[in-house]
């Protein structure tokens, strides 16, 4: 819905990793003044790779952590670059850096900078400063005159250096990639063997000669299979689903020491880890790459918005939530997604809602539209952790719907299945192999790598 009105707002966005940067850029746009605030010392949020993960909780079950990045040092995207990017700024190839189609995650941070620095983005960005409370300035009052208090520090100032200010908005755009998500296993919390998440993952040298047991089968389960089978002595990777991609059987019958298990019974505190068909091994090191839990532990909305099994809410659309809407939103909670144009259209709408060019529906009609949702989720027996998983396009073409933002153009989505469908078949080398030649063309001869970005990028 489109309004007349245009207001002016002072708003915080919460993390400067890719939805947090175009959150900011959107809402300048927007004629508002955004503060982000960054705990690290530069941009990128998960693609800030940090090496030094010495000292941190091996099973991050801490709610601050230290190290915020997940990113190992060989980590290679997983979709092409083509696919990537925001839409006026094209993910591109240029000289002397990582060229390839599936760059490694340092190519992505350096496209990240190219973005800050092209649209001057830097200046609005405090680093090195930790949100630790974010509260409503008067918990009786709610709507659109509600304001936010938000309180910083400087990551190695002393406890007095809390910085405490008021903001009309604030956007959390904090990520969900950080705080492992673990399973319930029988034995887990006396076993005494080395177990840690694949969050302080980072090379393989550590593990050389022992005998690991990979918990998980998601993209960080097969990449992390795959590079330690070369320097361990054996890797049993344990899944919970007996179907396993063709990619990944080529992977396993091509490696003697990589042995597909099914999931983990039980934990022994001799060394045993014992499989849920009766086989067992003796292990060094346990891994679980189980995936990430969302959590905002410097929110306080008084019970307003609640994380219930991983289910964030309740959100309209994803994104804001209906009692303290628009003061509050979130961006970068869906999961499935091609990200960064989704993200782009969730930030253009949340800046033009702040500036009363656009007006959300009424809180009936969100709630509503809500129970709907989370209905339709139940009847197709999707486990309500995976509330925010979309892995549809039409979807994300109807939301875009809210904003007038373009739909996905049809070579993306080709792009995107061309890869999952290569990835499925030959995991191993779908990303070095190109066979959607086609597809290619038509990407790179589209108005989103033809008409926009910097001339300095060349194809």
């Amino acid at each position: 819905m489109v309004s007349e009105r245009y207001i002016s707002k002072n708003v915080c966005v919460i993390g400067a990793g890719p939805s947090g940067l175009v959150a900011a850029r959107e809402l300048r746009k927007e004629g508002h003044l955004a503060v982000v605030l960054e705990q690290n010392h530069d941009i990128g949020g998960q693609w800030l790779y940090d090496p030094n993960v010495e000292g941190e909780d091996p099973l991050g079950r801490n709610s601050f952590l230290e190290v915020h990045s997940s990113m190992y040092a060989s980590l290679r995207l997983a979709s092409p670059r083509e696919i990537m990017g925001f839409t006026d700024f094209p993910f591109s190839v240029k000289k002397g850096r990582d060229m390839r189609r599936f760059p490694g995650h340092k190519e992505l941070l350096l496209y990240l900078n190219d973005f800050v620095e092209w649209f001057g983005l830097r200046d609005l960005i405090r680093f090195n400063t930790k949100v630790e409370y974010v509260g409503m300035v008067d918990c009786g009052v709610v709507g659109k005159d509600l304001k936010w208090v938000v309180r910083s520090r400087e990551k190695k100032s002393t406890e007095k250096a809390v910085v405490e200010e008021v903001f009309d908005a604030v956007v959390v755009a904090s990520g969900h990639y950080s705080h492992p998500r673990l399973p319930s296993i029988k034995g887990m919390d006396t076993w005494k063997g080395k177990q840690m998440h694949s969050h302080i993952y980072r090379v393989p040298e550590p593990f050389r000669n022992e005998i690991v047991v990979i918990v998980g089968c998601s993209l960080s389960g097969q990449d992390l299979s795959m590079e330690l089978v070369e320097v361990a002595k054996d890797v049993y990777l344990s899944t919970k689903s007996p179907n396993i991609t063709e990619g990944l059987s080529k992977v396993i019958s091509k490696h003697e020491k990589l042995h597909l298990r099914p999931q983990i019974d039980a934990l022994q505190e001799d060394g045993k880890v014992l499989f849920a068909d009766g086989s067992w091994v003796i292990a060094d090191t346990i891994i679980y790459c189980t995936g990430y839990s969302y959590t905002f532990p410097f929110l306080d909305t008084k019970g307003i918005v609640v994380i219930d099994d991983d289910r964030v809410g309740p959100l309209y659309e994803h994104t804001f939530p209906p009692s303290l809407a628009p003061s509050l939103s979130f961006i970068g909670i869906p999961r499935k997604i091609i990200g960064f144009p989704f993200f782009e259209s969730q930030a253009i709408w949340i800046a033009q809602v702040l500036s009363g060019k656009r007006t959300l529906p009424a809180w009936d009609d969100m709630m509503q539209s809500i129970k709907e949702y989370y209905h339709s989720r139940d009847v197709a027996g999707i486990p309500k952790h995976n509330t925010h998983d979309i892995a549809d396009f039409e979807y994300c073409d109807k939301y875009g719907d809210h904003v007038g933002f373009p739909h996905l153009e049809e070579w993306r989505k080709q792009l995107c299945l061309s890869a999952l469908v290569n990835a499925d078949i030959n995991l191993e080398t779908y990303r070095d192999t190109l066979d959607d030649h086609q597809l290619l063309q038509e990407a790179l001869q589209s108005p989103h790598f033809t008409q926009h970005g910097p001339q300095a990028f060349s194809l």
